[in-house]
């Protein structure tokens, strides 16, 4: 399973106001099932991302984009 993360300068035209950054994980059709849904369901509960889009290729590969907002802290000092 190979994970990619994209910055935050990636922004589809729906999320010009908000600042997401994403993860890209891509599932070969060799890995089995069960554990990429355990790897999403990791990153969802313990990274807070949420699935934006999931995929499934003709060869049997699947392709899932997760999402979390950036959090941008303000100083008040």
């Amino acid at each position: 399973m190979k994970e990619q993360f994209l910055t935050s300068s990636v922004q589809r035209e729906r999320d010009y106001l908000r600042q997401y950054e994403y993860l890209v994980l891509t599932v070969s059709p060799n890995e089995s099932l069960p554990e990429a849904r355990r790897r999403l369901v990791e990153h969802s509960e313990y990274g807070k991302w949420e699935l934006e889009r999931s995929k499934l290729y003709l060869g049997g590969g699947r392709r899932f984009w997760l999402r979390r907002r950036v959090m941008q802290v303000q100083r008040t000092v």
